[in-house]
């Protein structure tokens, strides 16, 4: 996904990181481009070191496992579902992810929250 997003930027499409900003709460997301002063956050993941959040209206999502309803399977913290339920309006998601990752079903939560399009090397699964 980095070098998707290096190309975005590339090509002029305004591009942000997601910063986790505590424990059990949605994440707000920075600005970046290629040379944004990054500093390491949770987990040592690098992110914006500083700026004003912004509001994307288009999100690339990680998944390590989907379903055919386009729930996603994360890193186990909940920060992508808490800040989808607290987007307003609630950006455009497209999850990110290898085919092999499919399952018959994630069991989703009443907390879970689909994704508009899933894609993955082999094509895309769009509502």
């Amino acid at each position: 996904m980095r070098a998707l997003i290096r190309r975005l930027c590339a090509d002029g499409v305004a591009c942000a990181l997601p910063v986790v900003v505590g424990k059990g709460r949605p994440m707000i997301f920075r600005a970046w481009s290629l040379g944004t002063k990054m500093a390491a956050r949770v987990w040592d993941i690098p992110v914006p070191a500083e700026g004003v959040p912004v509001s994307p209206d288009l999100l690339l999502v990680p998944f390590v496992g989907f379903d055919r309803r386009r729930y996603r399977l994360g890193y186990g913290g909940g920060f992508y579902d808490r800040t989808l339920a607290a987007a307003d309006p609630r950006p455009r998601t497209i999850g990110i992810g290898f085919a092999s990752c499919e399952v018959p079903t994630i069991h989703p939560q009443p907390h879970d929250i689909p994704l508009d399009t899933i894609v993955t090397e082999c094509g895309e699964l769009g509502a």
